[in-house]
Protein backbone atom coordinates (compact mmCIF):
# COMPACT_ATOMS: atom_id res chain seq x y z
CA UNK A 1 0.00 0.00 0.00
CA UNK A 2 2.07 2.99 -1.21
CA UNK A 3 2.01 6.12 0.57
CA UNK A 4 -0.29 8.81 -1.07
CA UNK A 5 1.44 12.57 -1.90
CA UNK A 6 -1.53 14.41 -0.51
CA UNK A 7 -3.19 17.11 -2.63
CA UNK A 8 -3.34 20.42 -0.75
CA UNK A 9 -6.81 21.31 0.99
CA UNK A 10 -6.36 24.44 -1.05
CA UNK A 11 -4.57 25.65 -4.25
CA UNK A 12 -1.22 26.49 -4.50
CA UNK A 13 -1.72 30.26 -4.81
CA UNK A 14 -4.29 29.87 -2.00
CA UNK A 15 -1.77 31.44 0.72
CA UNK A 16 -1.02 34.16 -0.83
CA UNK A 17 0.53 36.77 -0.31
CA UNK A 18 1.57 35.37 3.08
CA UNK A 19 2.83 32.00 1.31
CA UNK A 20 3.40 32.40 -2.49
CA UNK A 21 2.57 30.08 -4.53
CA UNK A 22 6.27 29.82 -5.91
CA UNK A 23 6.88 28.53 -2.27
CA UNK A 24 3.75 25.76 -2.47
CA UNK A 25 5.47 24.67 -5.71
CA UNK A 26 8.39 23.98 -4.26
CA UNK A 27 7.64 22.86 -1.18
CA UNK A 28 4.74 20.57 -1.66
CA UNK A 29 5.08 20.35 -5.35
CA UNK A 30 8.56 19.06 -5.35
CA UNK A 31 10.00 18.56 -1.53
CA UNK A 32 7.60 16.89 -0.32
CA UNK A 33 6.40 14.84 -3.15
CA UNK A 34 10.32 13.24 -3.79
CA UNK A 35 9.52 12.78 0.33
CA UNK A 36 7.10 10.80 -0.38
CA UNK A 37 8.80 9.40 -3.92
CA UNK A 38 11.47 8.26 -1.44
CA UNK A 39 9.62 6.51 1.48
CA UNK A 40 7.46 4.74 -1.24
CA UNK A 41 10.77 3.48 -2.84
CA UNK A 42 12.83 2.38 0.34
CA UNK A 43 9.24 0.44 1.52
CA UNK A 44 8.29 -1.60 -1.18
CA UNK A 45 8.63 -5.24 -0.92
CA UNK A 46 9.77 -4.60 2.98
CA UNK A 47 7.85 -5.40 6.12
CA UNK A 48 7.20 -1.54 6.01
CA UNK A 49 5.11 -1.97 2.63
CA UNK A 50 1.40 -2.65 3.91
CA UNK A 51 2.26 -0.30 7.10
CA UNK A 52 0.01 3.12 7.77
CA UNK A 53 2.61 5.94 7.74
CA UNK A 54 1.71 6.38 11.62
CA UNK A 55 3.02 2.93 12.19
CA UNK A 56 5.89 2.94 10.18
CA UNK A 57 6.81 6.10 12.21
CA UNK A 58 6.35 4.11 15.00
CA UNK A 59 8.48 0.94 13.92
CA UNK A 60 11.16 2.68 11.89
CA UNK A 61 14.29 3.90 12.60
CA UNK A 62 17.06 5.93 10.91
CA UNK A 63 16.64 7.36 7.27
CA UNK A 64 13.58 5.25 6.73
CA UNK A 65 12.29 7.04 10.35
CA UNK A 66 13.34 10.38 8.91
CA UNK A 67 11.55 10.04 5.71
CA UNK A 68 8.46 8.66 7.19
CA UNK A 69 8.37 11.51 9.74
CA UNK A 70 8.95 14.43 7.40
CA UNK A 71 5.91 12.59 5.04
CA UNK A 72 3.55 12.80 8.07
CA UNK A 73 4.41 16.09 9.45
CA UNK A 74 4.34 17.98 6.46
CA UNK A 75 0.86 16.58 5.51
CA UNK A 76 -0.50 17.58 9.04
CA UNK A 77 1.13 21.12 7.99
CA UNK A 78 -0.65 21.52 5.25
CA UNK A 79 -3.61 20.76 7.31
CA UNK A 80 -2.89 23.37 9.74
CA UNK A 81 -2.89 26.30 7.19
CA UNK A 82 -5.98 27.71 5.21
CA UNK A 83 -6.15 30.80 3.00
CA UNK A 84 -7.94 33.90 5.03
CA UNK A 85 -7.67 32.58 8.18
CA UNK A 86 -5.37 33.32 11.48
CA UNK A 87 -6.99 35.80 14.01
CA UNK A 88 -7.46 34.66 17.08
CA UNK A 89 -9.28 30.54 17.99
CA UNK A 90 -12.72 29.98 19.99
CA UNK A 91 -14.67 27.86 21.91
CA UNK A 92 -13.16 25.43 23.68
CA UNK A 93 -9.51 25.58 22.29
CA UNK A 94 -9.57 29.04 22.93
CA UNK A 95 -10.05 28.14 26.73
CA UNK A 96 -7.47 25.34 26.90
CA UNK A 97 -4.96 27.88 25.66
CA UNK A 98 -6.27 30.50 28.31
CA UNK A 99 -5.94 27.94 30.68
CA UNK A 100 -2.60 26.92 29.58
CA UNK A 101 -0.79 30.44 28.93
CA UNK A 102 -2.63 33.03 30.80
CA UNK A 103 -4.18 34.57 27.56
CA UNK A 104 -3.77 34.02 23.32
CA UNK A 105 -1.27 36.80 23.61
CA UNK A 106 1.19 34.99 25.95
CA UNK A 107 0.44 31.78 23.64
CA UNK A 108 1.74 33.19 20.59
CA UNK A 109 4.78 34.82 22.68
CA UNK A 110 5.82 31.50 23.81
CA UNK A 111 4.84 30.03 20.32
CA UNK A 112 6.99 32.51 18.72
CA UNK A 113 9.71 32.17 21.36
CA UNK A 114 10.33 28.55 20.88
CA UNK A 115 10.43 28.84 16.70
CA UNK A 116 13.47 31.29 16.76
CA UNK A 117 15.46 29.50 19.34
CA UNK A 118 15.54 26.55 16.92
CA UNK A 119 18.62 26.39 15.61
CA UNK A 120 18.78 24.66 11.83
CA UNK A 121 15.74 22.66 11.04
CA UNK A 122 12.78 21.63 12.59
CA UNK A 123 8.98 21.60 13.49
CA UNK A 124 7.30 23.68 16.55
CA UNK A 125 4.07 21.93 17.94
CA UNK A 126 1.37 22.92 20.08
CA UNK A 127 0.32 19.59 21.62
CA UNK A 128 -1.68 18.64 24.01
CA UNK A 129 -0.55 16.83 27.26
CA UNK A 130 -2.06 13.45 28.72
CA UNK A 131 -3.25 15.73 30.81
CA UNK A 132 -5.27 17.84 29.08
CA UNK A 133 -3.48 20.85 29.23
CA UNK A 134 -1.75 22.30 26.55
CA UNK A 135 2.41 23.39 25.63
CA UNK A 136 4.74 24.29 23.06
CA UNK A 137 7.22 21.86 21.81
CA UNK A 138 10.00 21.80 19.35
CA UNK A 139 11.41 19.03 17.80
CA UNK A 140 14.34 18.90 15.55
CA UNK A 141 14.95 17.87 12.18
CA UNK A 142 11.94 14.77 11.28
CA UNK A 143 10.87 14.41 14.92
CA UNK A 144 7.16 14.39 15.60
CA UNK A 145 5.20 14.33 19.08
CA UNK A 146 3.79 11.33 17.04
CA UNK A 147 6.50 9.35 19.00
CA UNK A 148 5.20 10.51 22.43
CA UNK A 149 2.08 10.89 24.52
CA UNK A 150 1.32 14.25 23.55
CA UNK A 151 -1.63 15.06 20.77
CA UNK A 152 -0.16 17.31 17.87
CA UNK A 153 -2.65 19.64 17.54
CA UNK A 154 -0.74 22.46 15.33
CA UNK A 155 2.43 22.05 13.26
CA UNK A 156 4.91 25.29 11.91
CA UNK A 157 7.40 23.79 9.36
CA UNK A 158 10.66 25.61 9.98
CA UNK A 159 12.57 23.58 7.50
CA UNK A 160 14.23 26.47 5.21
CA UNK A 161 12.09 25.26 2.24
CA UNK A 162 8.87 26.39 4.29
CA UNK A 163 9.85 30.04 3.75
CA UNK A 164 13.08 30.55 1.80
CA UNK A 165 11.59 31.57 -1.08
CA UNK A 166 9.09 34.32 0.50
CA UNK A 167 11.37 35.39 3.56
CA UNK A 168 14.84 34.02 2.88
CA UNK A 169 16.17 34.02 6.30
CA UNK A 170 13.54 36.07 8.08
CA UNK A 171 12.13 33.69 10.36
CA UNK A 172 10.04 36.17 12.36
CA UNK A 173 8.54 37.36 9.13
CA UNK A 174 7.84 34.00 8.08
CA UNK A 175 6.05 33.64 11.34
CA UNK A 176 4.31 36.86 11.25
CA UNK A 177 2.69 35.29 7.92
CA UNK A 178 2.01 32.16 9.60
CA UNK A 179 -0.43 33.39 12.06
CA UNK A 180 -2.44 35.02 9.25
CA UNK A 181 -2.86 31.26 8.07
CA UNK A 182 -3.66 29.27 11.02
CA UNK A 183 -6.83 27.30 9.94
CA UNK A 184 -8.49 26.77 13.85
CA UNK A 185 -11.25 24.73 13.25
CA UNK A 186 -8.48 22.36 12.48
CA UNK A 187 -6.52 22.44 15.39
CA UNK A 188 -9.63 22.58 17.71
CA UNK A 189 -10.97 19.34 16.18
CA UNK A 190 -7.75 17.20 17.41
CA UNK A 191 -8.58 18.45 21.35
CA UNK A 192 -8.92 15.06 23.15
Amino acid sequence: MPIEHVALPYSRAGLEPHLSSATLEAHHGVYHRSEVEQLNARIEGSEFAEMTLEDIIAKAQGSLFHLAAQVWNHNFYWQCLRPRSGGEPLGRLSESIATSFGDFVHFKQEFNRVALRISGSGWVWLVQRPDGGLAVVATPNASTPLTGPDIPLLACDLWEHAYYLDYQQDRTHYLDAFWKLINWDFVASRLG
